[in-house]
């Protein structure tokens, strides 16, 4: 079984022969649209984006790890990052994909995004079988993407994650409540989740602190969760494709790269902030992953 690991946005883009011409953070496509040929069976994968899917005249199969799941006409359901995946359309009329990274989700739709909605956490979440009127309030929505979507506006990236949040609200009010994950038994998949609930915590307080107290090491992790540090890199490794290294470092960048947008500290004090024990050690840190300086950066992003 051949898997395809780290599946980007525009790895999607490639495989469907979508013209791009930068990294892609967030698209809407017509699934009968690019997949004209039905049935038909997709590559499987581990995806480092959020799948969220929209079927009002449909049917087909996903799978998601060792879980199958069928799905119908007015359903919706959502992937995260990280889970081995692939899907079979059997029918496909009506339906639209939302696809988006957790980049996106943090810089346009809420900087704690796990925090304001903690179902996006879910290991695996079935299909959900809508109401007529919740259908219809989510097809108005998804409808309202696409449109914006398509237009051209230096606004673009701000109203499309406003829309998205108007939709995980929706989701969070009308049916999470009922819309039960699955409920796995696996240690690993509740160390996933125990992990990446704690992740969020700590950079919260990290955010809100100018102090550092060594907290962002994987090390510091394990033994907050009472795991050895080589077994917990090996469960997340396992689950999600990525290290906790990895993890730790996408939530530093993307913590270091608020402080320089949102607040007046230093570069030297933001280092400190976020654990680095040298200034310098940041600035290579921030440039391996953005080809820029720290001060660049910020200059760039002045409002």
């Amino acid at each position: 079984m051949k898997i395809i690991v780290h599946h980007k946005i525009s790895d999607l883009y490639k495989t469907l022969g979508l013209p791009f011409d930068q990294e892609i953070d967030f698209t809407i496509l017509s699934i009968p649209d690019i997949h004209p040929q039905i049935p038909f069976k997709s590559p499987i994968l581990r995806a480092d984006y959020f799948s969220f899917i929209l079927t009002k005249e449909g049917s087909g199969v996903y799978r998601l790890d060792d879980n199958k799941f069928s799905f119908d006409s007015q359903t919706i359901y959502f992937t995260n990052p990280g889970h081995i995946k692939s899907y079979e359309l059997h029918e496909s009329k009506e339906a639209l994909i939302i696809t988006l990274s957790e980049k996106f989700l943090r810089e346009y739709v809420h900087p704690e995004i796990y925090g304001e909605f903690p179902f996006l956490l879910a290991e695996i979440v079935p299909p959900k079988k809508l109401l007529q009127n919740d259908f219809e309030e989510f097809e108005t929505l998804y409808s309202q993407i696409l449109n914006e979507f398509k237009r051209k506006s230096e606004y673009k990236n701000k109203i499309l994650g406003n829309l998205f949040m108007v939709m995980l609200l929706k989701i969070k009010e009308r049916f999470w409540s009922t819309y039960n994950p699955l409920e796995e038994g696996k240690r690993d998949s509740q160390i996933v989740k125990s992990f990446k609930r704690l992740l969020e915590t700590e950079f919260k307080e990290v955010l809100g602190s100018n102090l550092h107290d060594g907290k962002l090491q994987v090390q510091y992790f394990a033994k907050k969760m009472n795991l050895h540090p080589n077994y917990l890199n090996s469960v997340i490794k396992s689950k999600t494709g990525r290290t906790v290294y990895d993890w730790i470092s996408k939530r530093t960048l993307s913590a270091a790269k608020s402080l320089l947008i949102n607040t007046a500290y230093s570069s030297k004090e933001i280092a400190y902030q976020l654990g680095f024990s040298e200034p310098t050690h940041f600035s290579r840190f921030f440039k391996k992953h953005t080809q820029l300086s720290p001060n660049t950066f910020r200059k760039a992003n002045k409002a």
